[in-house]
Protein backbone atom coordinates (compact mmCIF):
# COMPACT_ATOMS: atom_id res chain seq x y z
CA UNK A 1 0.00 0.00 0.00
CA UNK A 2 2.80 2.21 0.99
CA UNK A 3 4.49 2.05 -2.70
CA UNK A 4 0.89 2.76 -4.20
CA UNK A 5 0.81 5.94 -2.09
CA UNK A 6 3.80 8.04 -2.44
CA UNK A 7 3.47 8.34 -6.06
CA UNK A 8 -0.13 9.55 -5.67
CA UNK A 9 1.04 12.12 -3.12
CA UNK A 10 4.06 13.16 -5.30
CA UNK A 11 2.40 13.86 -7.73
CA UNK A 12 -0.42 15.79 -5.78
CA UNK A 13 2.59 18.23 -5.08
CA UNK A 14 3.75 18.51 -7.76
CA UNK A 15 0.45 19.22 -9.42
CA UNK A 16 -0.03 22.17 -6.86
CA UNK A 17 3.43 23.51 -7.19
CA UNK A 18 4.04 23.35 -11.00
CA UNK A 19 4.38 26.68 -13.01
CA UNK A 20 3.99 27.27 -16.14
CA UNK A 21 6.16 29.79 -18.85
CA UNK A 22 4.29 32.93 -17.29
CA UNK A 23 5.74 32.29 -13.97
CA UNK A 24 8.96 31.82 -14.47
CA UNK A 25 11.29 34.69 -13.50
CA UNK A 26 14.52 34.01 -14.85
CA UNK A 27 15.28 35.22 -18.76
CA UNK A 28 17.66 32.15 -19.10
CA UNK A 29 15.22 29.54 -17.77
CA UNK A 30 12.21 30.89 -19.68
CA UNK A 31 14.15 30.70 -22.78
CA UNK A 32 15.06 26.84 -22.21
CA UNK A 33 11.50 26.00 -20.94
CA UNK A 34 10.00 27.87 -23.56
CA UNK A 35 12.24 26.85 -26.02
CA UNK A 36 11.34 22.74 -25.30
CA UNK A 37 7.74 23.46 -25.87
CA UNK A 38 8.19 25.50 -29.03
CA UNK A 39 10.57 22.24 -30.06
CA UNK A 40 7.71 19.47 -29.40
CA UNK A 41 5.01 21.41 -31.53
CA UNK A 42 7.71 21.63 -34.34
CA UNK A 43 8.43 18.09 -34.59
CA UNK A 44 5.27 16.56 -34.07
CA UNK A 45 5.86 14.34 -37.32
CA UNK A 46 9.39 13.97 -36.41
CA UNK A 47 10.30 10.20 -36.07
CA UNK A 48 6.83 8.60 -36.30
CA UNK A 49 8.97 5.93 -37.89
CA UNK A 50 9.86 5.42 -33.81
CA UNK A 51 6.82 5.49 -32.39
CA UNK A 52 5.82 2.58 -35.60
CA UNK A 53 8.94 0.83 -33.66
CA UNK A 54 6.89 1.23 -30.44
CA UNK A 55 3.77 0.10 -31.57
CA UNK A 56 5.35 -3.53 -32.72
CA UNK A 57 7.11 -3.80 -29.58
CA UNK A 58 3.41 -3.21 -28.09
CA UNK A 59 1.70 -5.68 -30.27
CA UNK A 60 4.67 -7.98 -29.21
CA UNK A 61 4.21 -10.88 -26.69
CA UNK A 62 7.03 -12.72 -26.46
CA UNK A 63 8.52 -13.57 -23.11
CA UNK A 64 11.67 -11.81 -21.64
CA UNK A 65 13.47 -13.11 -18.60
CA UNK A 66 14.51 -9.88 -17.12
CA UNK A 67 17.54 -10.15 -14.64
CA UNK A 68 16.21 -6.80 -12.49
CA UNK A 69 19.61 -5.80 -11.00
CA UNK A 70 17.51 -2.59 -9.49
CA UNK A 71 13.98 -1.66 -7.62
CA UNK A 72 12.15 -3.56 -10.26
CA UNK A 73 9.14 -2.97 -11.18
CA UNK A 74 5.44 -1.80 -9.78
CA UNK A 75 3.29 -2.88 -12.57
CA UNK A 76 4.85 -6.47 -13.15
CA UNK A 77 6.14 -8.40 -10.47
CA UNK A 78 7.17 -11.75 -12.32
CA UNK A 79 10.77 -11.92 -14.39
CA UNK A 80 9.28 -13.27 -16.72
CA UNK A 81 7.29 -10.51 -18.80
CA UNK A 82 5.50 -10.26 -22.33
CA UNK A 83 7.68 -7.60 -24.42
CA UNK A 84 4.68 -5.51 -25.27
CA UNK A 85 4.17 -5.16 -20.59
CA UNK A 86 7.13 -4.24 -20.87
CA UNK A 87 6.91 -1.73 -23.53
CA UNK A 88 3.93 -0.23 -22.06
CA UNK A 89 5.06 0.07 -18.42
CA UNK A 90 8.70 0.59 -18.43
CA UNK A 91 9.39 2.98 -21.56
CA UNK A 92 9.23 6.77 -21.93
CA UNK A 93 6.09 8.23 -23.60
CA UNK A 94 7.07 10.05 -27.15
CA UNK A 95 6.74 13.20 -24.82
CA UNK A 96 9.68 12.55 -22.95
CA UNK A 97 11.78 10.94 -25.27
CA UNK A 98 11.24 13.89 -27.29
CA UNK A 99 12.41 15.99 -24.04
CA UNK A 100 15.68 14.35 -23.96
CA UNK A 101 16.48 15.14 -27.14
CA UNK A 102 15.47 18.65 -26.52
CA UNK A 103 18.10 18.74 -23.95
CA UNK A 104 20.98 16.43 -25.34
CA UNK A 105 20.82 18.28 -28.41
CA UNK A 106 21.93 21.31 -26.08
CA UNK A 107 24.65 20.18 -25.21
CA UNK A 108 27.51 19.60 -28.07
CA UNK A 109 25.94 16.02 -27.86
CA UNK A 110 29.52 14.16 -28.94
CA UNK A 111 29.15 11.72 -26.31
CA UNK A 112 26.15 10.80 -25.07
CA UNK A 113 25.12 8.59 -22.49
CA UNK A 114 22.01 6.23 -21.47
CA UNK A 115 21.85 3.80 -18.54
CA UNK A 116 19.28 1.84 -18.71
CA UNK A 117 18.28 0.50 -22.62
CA UNK A 118 15.12 -1.23 -21.95
CA UNK A 119 13.68 -1.85 -25.40
CA UNK A 120 15.71 0.82 -26.96
CA UNK A 121 12.77 3.86 -27.42
CA UNK A 122 14.72 6.56 -25.96
CA UNK A 123 18.07 4.76 -27.41
CA UNK A 124 17.10 5.60 -30.99
CA UNK A 125 15.37 8.94 -30.44
CA UNK A 126 18.75 10.23 -28.23
CA UNK A 127 20.72 8.43 -31.40
CA UNK A 128 19.07 11.47 -33.48
CA UNK A 129 20.28 14.04 -31.37
CA UNK A 130 23.53 12.86 -32.15
CA UNK A 131 23.84 12.65 -35.67
CA UNK A 132 27.76 13.43 -35.30
CA UNK A 133 28.45 12.00 -31.96
CA UNK A 134 28.17 8.85 -30.68
CA UNK A 135 25.18 7.32 -28.29
CA UNK A 136 26.50 4.20 -25.73
CA UNK A 137 23.51 3.08 -24.32
CA UNK A 138 23.83 0.30 -21.18
CA UNK A 139 21.63 -2.63 -20.00
CA UNK A 140 22.24 -5.42 -17.69
CA UNK A 141 19.23 -7.76 -18.69
CA UNK A 142 20.34 -10.24 -21.99
CA UNK A 143 16.96 -10.37 -23.00
CA UNK A 144 16.19 -6.54 -23.01
CA UNK A 145 20.05 -6.25 -24.68
CA UNK A 146 18.97 -8.37 -27.47
CA UNK A 147 15.23 -7.37 -28.05
CA UNK A 148 16.06 -3.29 -28.34
CA UNK A 149 18.34 -4.74 -31.27
CA UNK A 150 15.80 -6.70 -32.78
CA UNK A 151 14.40 -3.79 -35.04
CA UNK A 152 16.53 -0.94 -36.66
CA UNK A 153 19.63 0.23 -35.48
CA UNK A 154 20.98 3.66 -35.62
CA UNK A 155 24.66 3.82 -36.93
CA UNK A 156 25.52 5.68 -34.61
CA UNK A 157 24.59 3.35 -30.97
CA UNK A 158 26.58 1.42 -29.25
CA UNK A 159 24.99 -1.19 -27.38
CA UNK A 160 26.78 -2.30 -24.16
CA UNK A 161 25.71 -5.44 -21.90
CA UNK A 162 26.72 -5.75 -18.09
CA UNK A 163 27.13 -4.89 -15.04
CA UNK A 164 26.73 -0.94 -15.08
CA UNK A 165 29.28 -0.88 -12.41
CA UNK A 166 32.01 -2.43 -14.56
CA UNK A 167 30.69 -1.53 -18.02
CA UNK A 168 30.46 2.34 -17.39
CA UNK A 169 33.86 3.14 -15.85
CA UNK A 170 35.40 1.03 -18.66
CA UNK A 171 33.88 3.42 -21.08
CA UNK A 172 34.32 6.46 -19.48
CA UNK A 173 37.98 5.72 -19.47
CA UNK A 174 37.83 5.60 -23.18
CA UNK A 175 35.68 8.52 -23.69
CA UNK A 176 36.83 10.74 -21.32
CA UNK A 177 33.97 13.37 -21.45
CA UNK A 178 30.52 13.32 -21.40
CA UNK A 179 27.80 16.06 -23.03
CA UNK A 180 24.63 14.53 -22.24
CA UNK A 181 23.45 11.60 -20.01
CA UNK A 182 20.08 9.86 -19.06
CA UNK A 183 20.45 7.78 -16.06
CA UNK A 184 17.25 5.49 -16.12
CA UNK A 185 19.01 2.15 -14.48
CA UNK A 186 17.76 0.01 -11.14
CA UNK A 187 15.89 3.68 -9.89
CA UNK A 188 17.66 3.16 -6.37
CA UNK A 189 18.88 5.42 -3.82
CA UNK A 190 22.03 3.99 -4.16
CA UNK A 191 22.41 3.10 -7.73
CA UNK A 192 21.53 6.51 -8.81
CA UNK A 193 24.28 7.95 -6.24
CA UNK A 194 26.79 5.62 -7.51
CA UNK A 195 25.97 6.34 -11.76
CA UNK A 196 26.16 10.41 -11.01
CA UNK A 197 29.27 10.19 -8.80
CA UNK A 198 31.07 8.02 -11.85
CA UNK A 199 29.58 10.67 -14.48
CA UNK A 200 30.72 13.72 -12.91
CA UNK A 201 33.99 13.93 -13.12
CA UNK A 202 33.76 13.76 -16.85
CA UNK A 203 31.23 16.42 -17.41
CA UNK A 204 31.97 20.34 -18.40
CA UNK A 205 29.89 23.13 -17.84
CA UNK A 206 28.14 22.84 -20.99
CA UNK A 207 26.46 19.09 -20.29
CA UNK A 208 23.20 17.57 -18.82
CA UNK A 209 22.13 15.19 -17.25
CA UNK A 210 18.70 13.55 -17.41
CA UNK A 211 17.70 11.69 -14.09
CA UNK A 212 14.36 9.64 -15.00
CA UNK A 213 11.61 8.73 -12.49
CA UNK A 214 13.30 10.99 -9.71
CA UNK A 215 9.67 10.74 -8.02
CA UNK A 216 9.52 6.81 -8.29
CA UNK A 217 9.66 6.53 -4.03
CA UNK A 218 11.14 7.73 -1.40
CA UNK A 219 15.20 6.58 -1.82
CA UNK A 220 14.51 8.14 -5.82
CA UNK A 221 13.21 11.41 -4.16
CA UNK A 222 16.09 11.80 -1.63
CA UNK A 223 18.94 11.20 -3.87
CA UNK A 224 16.92 13.97 -6.06
CA UNK A 225 17.15 16.17 -3.31
CA UNK A 226 20.59 15.65 -2.83
CA UNK A 227 21.86 15.91 -6.55
CA UNK A 228 20.03 19.35 -6.73
CA UNK A 229 22.21 20.31 -3.56
CA UNK A 230 25.77 19.17 -5.04
CA UNK A 231 28.43 22.17 -5.26
CA UNK A 232 28.93 21.27 -9.12
CA UNK A 233 24.95 21.46 -10.17
CA UNK A 234 23.71 24.65 -11.03
CA UNK A 235 20.16 24.66 -12.50
CA UNK A 236 17.78 21.79 -11.98
CA UNK A 237 14.77 21.16 -13.85
CA UNK A 238 11.58 19.08 -12.29
CA UNK A 239 9.32 18.22 -15.21
CA UNK A 240 7.84 14.88 -12.22
CA UNK A 241 8.54 11.58 -14.70
CA UNK A 242 12.34 12.90 -14.41
CA UNK A 243 14.87 15.91 -13.70
CA UNK A 244 17.37 17.76 -15.57
CA UNK A 245 20.35 19.38 -14.00
CA UNK A 246 22.93 22.20 -15.87
CA UNK A 247 26.20 22.49 -14.45
CA UNK A 248 26.77 25.74 -16.20
CA UNK A 249 27.71 28.16 -13.11
CA UNK A 250 26.55 30.93 -15.48
CA UNK A 251 22.95 29.87 -15.06
CA UNK A 252 21.08 30.46 -11.90
CA UNK A 253 21.67 27.88 -8.99
CA UNK A 254 17.92 27.38 -8.64
CA UNK A 255 15.06 24.74 -8.73
CA UNK A 256 12.19 24.90 -10.96
CA UNK A 257 9.12 23.01 -10.95
CA UNK A 258 7.78 23.06 -14.45
CA UNK A 259 4.29 21.88 -15.98
CA UNK A 260 4.50 19.91 -18.86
Amino acid sequence: MRNKIHPFLSYLKYWLIQEDKYAVQSPSVYNIYTGLLSYLTENKLSDLDLEGIRNSLLRDHSKLEIEDFGAGSKKLQSNLRKTSSVTKYSTSSRKHSQLYQYFCQLTPSEVVLELGTCVGINSRYLSRSCPKGKLYTFEGSTSLFRKAQEHQVEPNTSYILGNLDTTLTNLLKKEEKVDFALIDATHTYNGTKSYFETILPYLSDRSILAIADIHWSKEMESIWQEIKKHPKVSLNLDFYECGIVFFDMALPKESYVLKF
